[in-house]
Parts: structure tokens; sequence; C-alpha cells
């Protein structure tokens, strides 16, 4: 595995690629890397011929009173994961090379960047599609895999290349959870073990509001008002939203009839933690 650390060197690199023929799978990461991630990976080789993965935590999705200063990050332990699943390229760029001192142009994905996480998180999305837009400039793949688990990432993520007209696939991965049920984040390494237990209350949320919805009920406002009871039935967490929506627009249903979208976020002691599943009736 060759590590990268120059944007210049990586579009050099691409640019062998693409003249041998090579079709470019890509893996965008914050790094302190887990299952999940590595599930990414596997996706993106076995549909590509060469594999590059990025590694760059990015201010611009940071709020300010976010975690960016405390992300965990851990390069050596990421490396031999990497060389494990035979990653060709690992891309690390400094943030001065990626926002130079002059830099002054950003991406927005309109509606669906308004509701849900970002409702919540002014400028985060903004920050997520500038950086995904520049990395898939500098990397020139054919395709990028992202987790369901960001949900509201990957919308906007697939419009940004819609609208934009990238020449570029974008590809899903379902969610990766722990053996209890836990989605895998890298933010999961902030939790006491006894916050571990209580964060078990977002996935059982989610089995919980599709037990309601697959049994009948379809008052809206009762099932989150359900939902979030049961959540904060648990110790140390605090509900930030509950929201049932249309999966491809994020909108919030006015009645159930069909596909819907359960997304949670919620804090779990200082943690802030989201999960969803889409229930199909």
């Amino acid at each position: 595995m060759e590590i990268v650390k120059s944007k210049e060197q990586m579009k050099a690199i691409s640019r062998g690629f693409k003249k041998e023929g090579y079709r470019i799978g890509f893996v965008p990461t914050m790094g302190y890397l887990h299952e999940g991630h590595l599930s990414l990976i596997r996706l993106a080789k076995c549909k590509s011929d060469r594999t590059v993965v990025s590694i760059f935590v990015n201010p611009l999705q940071f709020g300010p009173n976010e975690d960016f200063q405390a992300y965990p990050r851990d390069l050596e332990r990421d490396i031999p994961l990497l060389e494990k699943e035979g990653v060709d390229i690992l891309f690390v760029p400094e943030v001065e090379d990626i926002y130079p001192a002059d830099y002054q142009t950003y991406v927005e994905v309109t509606h669906l960047s308004s509701g849900l996480c970002g409702a919540f998180r002014s400028g985060h999305f903004k920050g997520v599609a500038t950086i995904l837009l520049k990395l898939f400039n500098i990397v020139k793949p054919d395709l990028a895999v992202f987790g369901e688990k960001d949900y509201q990432q990957i919308r906007v993520v697939e419009q940004m290349v819609k609208d934009l007209d990238l020449d570029m696939e974008i590809l899903r991965h379902p969610i990766v959870r722990e053996e209890d049920g836990l989605a895998m984040s890298s933010r999961n390494t902030y939790l006491s073990s006894e916050e571990r237990r209580s964060a078990l209350s977002l996935y059982q949320a989610l089995k919980f509001v599709e037990r309601l919805i697959l049994g009948g009920e379809r008052d809206l406002t009762k099932i989150r008002e359900l939902t979030k009871e049961y959540i904060e039935s648990f110790p140390h967490t605090k509900v930030q939203y509950v929201e049932i929506v249309h999966p491809h627009t994020l909108q919030s249903v006015e009645e159930i009839r069909g596909p819907v979208l359960v997304a949670l976020a919620v804090f779990v002691g200082k943690t802030r933690l989201i999960d969803n599943k889409i229930i199909d009736l």
C-alpha cells in the first residue's frame, strides 16, 4: 500500500490508473477505522481494479461546539488494517493542502441538507459536500462507497453527483452493527461502559417503531412520542430528534402509506449518536 500525502501526487497516480484502464474505487473516511469502514472497502475492491481510501478529519463539517479536536485519530492503528484489506492507496492530505489560506468556494445541497441532522448542525452538510467534491476531483474515482448509517449524507452525496453531472457511481452499504445491534461508529469509543449499554436504546427503539407500524399504528405524533419516551427510559440518554421521513426526499411524511425512514439522533452522555431504519409496509 502506498501512502500519499500530496493532492498533486494523488492526482498523478489517478491519471496513471486511468491511463492503464483501471477502474478506481474510493472510500472516503475520517479514520479510526472499524469493521463498518472495512466492509465499505471490501465492496469497493469487489467493484474496482484499484482501491483508494482517504483519511481526513474535515474541519468544515464540525460546528464550533463539536468534537473536531477530540475526534479519535490513530493513523498507526489504521494503516495495518488497510494493508490487510489490500488497499492500493491511502490518501492522507493535510488541512493546509485541502483548504489553503485563500480558500473560498463551498458546495451546498439545499433541501436534503435542511432537515434531520442538518436542522441541528448548521453548515455540517455544506462541509460534507465541499470536501467530498474536492476528494472526488482529486482521486477521480469511478465509484465511491458510503455506509447507510449516515443516511442523510448518502442522499446529499447522491444528489450532488446527479446535480453536478459527476461521472461516477455512488454505492451504498447496509449499516454494520455490533452483535448486540449498536451501529458501528468511531464515536462509540467515547462511551463509558454504562453509556455503552444505554446506547443500545437507539437500535431497540428502531425495532420498537417497526413493531408499532407493522402492528397498524399510524399516528405519527404518537409514534414519535412513544419512541422518545422509550429511549429516554434508559440512563444518560437525551433525544435530539425522532423523525419519520420519505427515504428519498427526506421530507416528513403526513401519513404512512409506503416505505418510510425512521431516523434518530440521541445524546448518550455527551456523545451524539445516530441510527436509522427503513420500514416497508
